[in-house]
């Protein structure tokens, strides 16, 4: 019996390691995380904003440390308004997903050209994984008075110019999901990386 309960508080340990070591990966005392975005078209480097989104940003690099996000596709891609992944593998199967989050839009970050922010349903805490990147200034995203937007948590810093390239490729009907504006050829986010702090 001693042994049991020994060996279970080492499994216990080792999770309570393991969880602390994924909750330190995610820099949580850096407010602007940078990552690396490798994709099939070339990289581009994306700056966090932890102040004004903390627990969106949180949940994306959860994600990002998990490599959750690796071998991914851009699933739908409308030219001149948003590049949207997360949420399927390279062969269409639906990523595993977390819990919703609280809709952070009015945090006074907008939807525009080279920011990144949270794919969600009707629902305005509906956010899970799927995330955009704005191809254009799309105010029609942002929080009004009478409605929720679409939370913004961070911004393109490096080869802006990548998001115009994706957003331009050939798009049609995707028969076997019914999804329109699917990349005719597949899109692929290859890997996404945290990259190292810099304080």
């Amino acid at each position: 019996m001693r042994r049991i309960s020994i060996f279970l508080f080492s499994c216990l340990l080792a999770l309570c390691s393991l969880n602390y070591a994924q909750a330190s990966d995610t820099q949580a005392d850096n407010l602007f995380p940078r990552v690396k975005f490798v994709t099939s078209h070339g990289d581009m480097v994306v700056e966090l904003n932890r102040m004004r989104a903390p627990y969106t940003v949180e949940n994306f690099l959860q994600y990002v440390v998990s490599c959750s996000y690796n071998n991914t596709l851009f699933h739908r891609v409308i030219d001149e308004f948003v590049v949207q992944g997360g949420g399927f593998d390279a062969e269409w199967n639906e990523l595993p997903t977390g819990e919703t989050i609280v809709n952070e839009s009015g945090n006074g970050l907008k939807n525009r050209f080279g920011t990144i922010a949270m794919a969600r349903q009707s629902d305005p805490h509906s956010a899970i994984r799927q995330f955009y990147f704005n191809a254009n200034d799309n105010d029609s995203l942002n929080p009004s008075a009478r409605r929720w937007g679409y939370t913004v948590f961070g911004e393109v810093v490096e080869n802006a110019e990548l998001l115009r390239t994706l957003a331009a490729v050939p798009t049609g009907f995707h028969e076997p999901t019914q999804y329109e504006n699917v990349p005719l050829a597949p899109l692929l986010l290859l890997r996404v990386e945290l990259l190292p702090a810099e304080f």
